[in-house]
C-alpha cells in the first residue's frame, strides 16, 4: 500500500531547485521526489557499498596496475625542456 511522506520545514531556495529540477524533467515535484526516493533505497549505503568493494579481488596486484598505466601513458617528457 503506497506511504505518504511530507517534508517540513524546506528552505524556500530549495523548494525552488525542486520546482525547477521537475520542469526540467517535466514532472511534477512529487513524481520528482518519488523517483528519487526510489533511486536512493535502490543503492547500497556506503557501509554496504564499501564492505562489499573491499571482498573483491581484482587478479592484479600493484606492479601490473603501474606499469599498465604506465604502457598507457606513455615516456614521460624531459622535465629540462
Amino acid at each position: 500500500m503506497p506511504k505518504t511522506v511530507q517534508i517540513r520545514n524546506l528552505d524556500d531556495e530549495v523548494y525552488a531547485g525542486l520546482v525547477r529540477r521537475a520542469a526540467d524533467y517535466g514532472v511534477s515535484v512529487p513524481e520528482l521526489l518519488r523517483t528519487e526516493a526510489a533511486r536512493l533505497v535502490a543503492r547500497p549505503s556506503i557501509e554496504a557499498w564499501l564492505q562489499r568493494t573491499r571482498q573483491r579481488t581484482s587478479g592484479l596486484d600493484r606492479a601490473e596496475v603501474l606499469e599498465a598505466l604506465d604502457e598507457q601513458r606513455g615516456p614521460w617528457p624531459d622535465a629540462r625542456h
